[in-house]
């Protein structure tokens, strides 16, 4: 079976809508897939319904604050223009009959792609376990990404 790993670095809306076409069209053809969301991509598995149980710290609270909160908060990373930009971008998927990321991250998981969230990210930004979407396998350190990458035949930095 072939594998591919995506590393999603960016918390731009374009750049996870490329990673999750990738994902699910290599998950359809029967490829193995594991998206590792590190930096500014864990904000696409951000889930903005939840919030941490347990007290965050000044810094914590601040990057919570400063950070797109999921998938349907991100905005593009080129010609954004205060926001019109991404409204126009989404206004066109829907036209298009593009699905919406927030579905194409509903989609992927029912193809079994497995989706890791690092930790050392989360901890830099003081973001815990429960602030993410039902859809994450494991909170997990970059070892562990290493090893699932390790034989895969395609390896992406989005």
């Amino acid at each position: 079976m072939s594998k591919a790993t995506i590393v999603l670095f960016s918390g731009d809306l374009d750049k996870a809508l490329a990673a999750f076409v990738i994902a699910s069209g290599a998950a359809a053809s029967g490829w193995d897939v594991t998206v590792f969301f590190t930096f500014w991509g864990i904000n696409v598995v951000r889930d903005d319904n939840k919030k941490a149980l347990n007290k965050k710290e000044f810094v914590e609270k601040m990057f919570g604050s400063m950070m797109p909160n999921g998938a349907d908060k991100l905005k593009l990373s080129k010609m954004n223009m205060g926001g019109m930009g991404t409204s126009m971008m989404k206004k066109r998927m829907k036209v298009k009959n593009v699905k919406s990321l927030r579905e194409m991250i509903k989609d992927a998981k029912e193809l079994d792609v497995k989706f890791l969230v690092c930790d050392m990210s989360m901890d830099i930004m003081g973001l815990k376990k429960e602030e993410f979407i039902d859809e994450v396998d494991e909170i997990v350190g970059v070892g562990t990404y290493l090893k699932e990458s390790k034989d895969a035949n395609l390896t992406l930095f989005i």
